[in-house]
């Protein structure tokens, strides 16, 4: 069966964000067009940053999928890890905030910039 992989963010039981990949089964469709479940969605949004904008760390709230139209943008967590996405790729952000912890940005979260010569577009969809 062919799979899709999902590049995550998500928060680990050390309370800091991190990558991992796991594999989405492509059971519908056809030898052509093979597909995944249908899953709901809560919405989506679109995002242009310009050249030069960067965020400081921070938690996703609402876990999300995001993926670059244009441009590319970087992602980069506690310690110095990064990883550059380019326009046709993705991750699900869900490093949410531990439960009962209070936000502190030498531990939590992550940051995101755009790179590169052209400014970003993104697509969220929220679960």
């Amino acid at each position: 069966m062919t799979v899709f992989t999902k590049v995550i963010l998500f928060t680990d039981t050390d309370g800091r964000a991190k990558f991992r990949e796991e594999p989405v089964a492509l059971p519908e469709g056809n030898p052509q067009s093979m597909l995944s479940a249908l899953s709901p969605s809560g919405g989506y949004q679109l995002r242009h940053s310009p050249l030069g904008f960067r965020s400081q760390f921070h938690c996703t709230v609402t876990p999300q999928w995001v993926f670059i139209l244009g441009g590319e943008m970087e992602i980069g967590l506690q310690g110095g890890m990064s990883r550059v996405f380019k326009p046709g790729e993705h991750f699900y952000s869900a490093d949410v905030l531990p439960d009962g912890a209070t936000f502190d940005a030498s531990r939590h979260g992550h940051w995101s910039r755009q790179v590169g010569p052209d400014p970003l577009t993104t697509l969220f969809v929220r679960d």
